[in-house]
């Protein structure tokens, strides 16, 4: 097969980037994630969450062919580590020691968004390819540390590699309805231990005798008066831990107006009164225009006003999964972390993220830790198999 000659251009405004020539490569993918389309980022960046300001310098490198994009990312430069969800904070605080500079870094993610799924849209192999080699000639350009690629698909991971990029597996926790569908809640309790079994009905007898009901939302049903109330109830749960939400109220405004489809918001609420919200993005077939693809849903974002035992686990877990067994969805993700969803059905699989460090000796030593690390992971794994919450006879 003779070279293709791809013309390379990065920018650093998703503006100067053709929506639709974006979004093609975004749903020609066999799992469009909503969060690469080409509206979510644009939202990140014109809204000041994911900006220089914010420590998110956005570029977007593009590989052309003969007029056509047909290869695409992005990646921004990094002065710190947070809203990654990826941990590579040793590895700064090394650099440093040894009087090095780690930041800025290059990232190729979705800002403050831990959800597996293509981080390198390309039409086929060779562009692909082609764009990880332009990517860390991008880096060796710049003079950057190093280049960090997070929760890749497996075809990206694969690419990576192939490149000579190190990978790192991290642990992350799924429901799967995809091989014999339940019929509803009750029947998906069913496979589940006893144990298991009683302690869900219990947390939801609490939340239940507690008075609270719920109810759900879906795209344009959403008003903006609900999106207020959910990002009161998020902007609380972050600075009760201390910090400043990630996301500001107008990126949630462009999410309303230019993807609504995209979004599902459930509402609890007590004597008429809503007191916390949980909010879950929606792939699927309609709304890439596709058939055929998945019906994913991912637990994203909860807040509460009041404090109900158990109305966590109600609103961010046994809501959304009803939901998804209602609707016929066949995944539901969890996010990062968190092996308590273990008891909520969410069985552990494994996440990859690829990594290039460009000084030789620290590159070796981090090579060394992923090793390790690795096989830590792997026999991690093996115990949490040990512990699943289903039923012998009752495998997901």
């Amino acid at each position: 097969m003779p070279a293709i000659d791809y013309v390379t251009r990065v920018v650093e405004s998703i503006h100067e980037v053709n929506p639709q020539a974006w979004d093609a490569l975004v749903f020609a993918l066999p799992d469009p994630s909503p969060f690469l389309q080409y509206a979510y980022l644009a939202a990140m960046q014109t809204s000041g969450s994911a900006c220089q300001a914010t420590g998110w310098t956005p570029h977007f490198l593009l590989l052309e062919n003969a007029g056509e994009l047909v290869a695409a990312c992005p990646v921004y430069l990094k002065d710190h580590s947070y809203g990654e969800y990826v941990f590579d904070w040793a590895w700064a605080n090394a650099y440093q020691q040894h009087g090095l500079a780690y930041y800025p870094k290059a990232l190729v993610a979705v800002p403050f968004t831990p959800v597996p799924g293509a981080r390198l849209l390309a039409k086929h192999a060779a562009a692909r390819a082609a764009l990880i080699q332009e990517l860390l000639v991008w880096c060796q350009d710049r003079q950057l540390s190093s280049l960090h690629l997070l929760f890749l698909s497996p075809t990206d991971a694969n690419a990576c590699a192939e490149a000579g990029l190190m990978l790192r597996d991290t642990v992350q926790f799924h429901w799967d309805n995809s091989l014999t569908p339940y019929p509803d809640f009750d029947s998906f309790l069913m496979t589940l231990t006893q144990e298991k079994r009683k302690k869900i009905r219990q947390e939801r007898r609490k939340v239940a005798d507690a008075g609270v009901q719920f109810r759900w939302l879906r795209g344009n049903d959403i008003r903006s008066a609900d999106w207020d109330f959910f990002y009161r109830c998020y902007e609380r749960t972050y600075l009760e831990h201390g910090n400043a939400p990630y996301l500001s109220r107008d990126f949630f405004e462009q999410m309303q107006t230019q993807m609504p489809s995209n979004w599902l918001l459930f509402i609890a609420e007590r004597n008429q009164q809503a007191i916390a919200c949980s909010l879950i993005a929606l792939s699927d077939g309609d709304n890439a225009g596709v058939q055929g693809n998945p019906k994913v849903a991912y637990g994203r974002y909860w807040g509460a006003l009041e404090r109900v035992d158990c109305l966590h686990f109600e609103a961010c877990y046994y809501q959304p999964l009803q939901w998804c067994i209602a609707q016929g969805y066949q995944r539901f993700e969890g996010g990062a972390q968190g092996e308590h969803k273990m008891a909520r059905a969410l069985l552990p699989v494994k996440t990859q993220s690829a990594h290039w460090l460009a000084h030789p000796a620290f590159s070796d030593a981090v090579a060394r830790f992923l090793e390790r690390e690795q096989e830590g992971v792997g026999n991690y794994l093996e115990d949490l198999a040990q512990r699943t919450p289903f039923k012998a006879a009752n495998p997901p």
